[in-house]
C-alpha cells in the first residue's frame, strides 16, 4: 500500500493546530539509523485509508521528498468526539531487521463446522488480533483461522493456529497459550407448566 507524505518544518502546538485546520495531519517517522522526521499527510486521504484493514498491518511504501521510504503504522490518535486524526506515528523497516507488529486474524469455516451447522452454537471470539515478530517480506496482511473442525463446547487456543512459515506469535508471561475463540452453546430455556387455579368454594352460586 502506498501513502504520500511531505516534510513538516514548523512544530508544536500551535503549528500542528494550524496544520489540522488546513486538512493536514501532523505525524512523524522514527526508527532505523536516521533521526525522527516530522511529516504532515492528507486528513481526508488518510481517514478513508485507515478504514482499510491491511494499512495496519502491512508494509507500507511512503513517498516522502520524491523518495519510498518502507514504515509500518505504529499509532493512530484521534479527536475525542470528532471525525478527525490528530497524530499519526510510522516507524522505518529495515529489510534485515525483524518487526514486532499486530496482526488481525480472520476466523473462517464456522457455518461448516458441527457445532454450529448441528449444534448451533454461538461463535464466541476473544482475540481478534495477535502479536508476532517476523521479517518484512513474511508479515501477512492478515492470519487465517479454519473453525470448520470445532464442535460443541470446543475451545481454540494459539496453539492450535497454523502459522504462515517465518512467522512467531509473541506471548507475555503465563499467557502462552491463550484462548482465541469458543463455540458456546446455545442456552435451552424451559417453561414451567401453567397449573390452572382451581376456582373458588362458593363462587358464582346464588344466595337461597
Amino acid at each position: 500500500m502506498n501513502i504520500v507524505a511531505f516534510e513538516r518544518a514548523k512544530q508544536g502546538t500551535g503549528a500542528s493546530r494550524r496544520l489540522r485546520n488546513s486538512g493536514r495531519t501532523p505525524g512523524i517517522i522514527y526508527g532505523g539509523d536516521t533521526q525522527p522526521q516530522a511529516i504532515e499527510v492528507d486528513h481526508n486521504g488518510l481517514w478513508h485509508t485507515l478504514k482499510k484493514e491491511a494499512f495496519h498491518s502491512s508494509v507500507l511504501d511512503m513517498d516522502l521528498g520524491g523518495q519510498t521510504v518502507k514504515v509500518v503504522l505504529r499509532n493512530v490518535q484521534y479527536h475525542p468526539y470528532k471525525q478527525q486524526v490528530l497524530h499519526i506515528d510510522f516507524q522505518r523497516v529495515d529489510a534485515k531487521t525483524k518487526l514486532h507488529l499486530k496482526v488481525p486474524v480472520h476466523f473462517v469455516g464456522a457455518d461448516e463446522s458441527a457445532a454450529v451447522k448441528v449444534d448451533h452454537c454461538t461463535v464466541n471470539v476473544v482475540v481478534n488480533e495477535l502479536d508476532v515478530t517476523c521479517m518484512p517480506s513474511d508479515l501477512p496482511e492478515f492470519i487465517s483461522v479454519d473453525l470448520s473442525e470445532l464442535k460443541k463446547g470446543a475451545t481454540l487456543h494459539l496453539k492450535d493456529v497454523k502459522f504462515p512459515r517465518g512467522v512467531t506469535p509473541v506471548t507475555r508471561g503465563s499467557q502462552n497459550n491463550p484462548a482465541l475463540v469458543s463455540m458456546v452453546a446455545p442456552v435451552i430455556v424451559v417453561e414451567a407448566p401453567v397449573v390452572a387455579a382451581a376456582p373458588a368454594k362458593g363462587k358464582g352460586k346464588g344466595k337461597k
